[in-house]
């Protein structure tokens, strides 16, 4: 069984920081694409980030130049880094994950989402 665990959320002021993380833990042979999306309430689920096992990035438009995503493939874990921060980023984020547990297939899981709130 494999599982994705995030932290790191809370609340913040206008303009300010947050980072987030995912470790995935249990039975894992590799990952591959790693990702963050999020929700705000009466929307539907977005992208954010993903990056490959490569390191290779891609984001969402309006993410681009705020929020940097990185990961630890020694520790199954990817990081959202989000700066200059703006009410409208509030969302719950979620971690999401390619992973495969034996090399010869892989499966899509999702974490169980973290809570980030901007506000005065």
């Amino acid at each position: 069984q494999v599982q994705l665990v995030e932290s790191g959320g809370g609340l913040v002021q206008p303009g300010g920081s947050l980072r987030l993380s995912c470790a995935a833990s249990g039975i894992i042979f590799r990952i591959g694409v790693m990702g963050w999306y999020r929700q705000a309430p009466g929307k539907e689920r977005e992208l954010v980030a993903t990056i490959t096992r490569g390191s290779i990035t891609n984001y969402a438009d309006s993410m681009k130049g705020r929020f940097t995503i990185s990961r630890d493939n020694a520790k199954n874990t990817v990081y959202l880094q989000m700066n200059s921060l703006k009410p409208e980023d509030t969302a719950v984020y979620y971690c999401n994950a390619n992973i495969s547990p034996s090399g010869t297939y892989y499966d899509t899981y999702w974490g169980q989402g973290t809570q980030v709130t901007v506000s005065s």
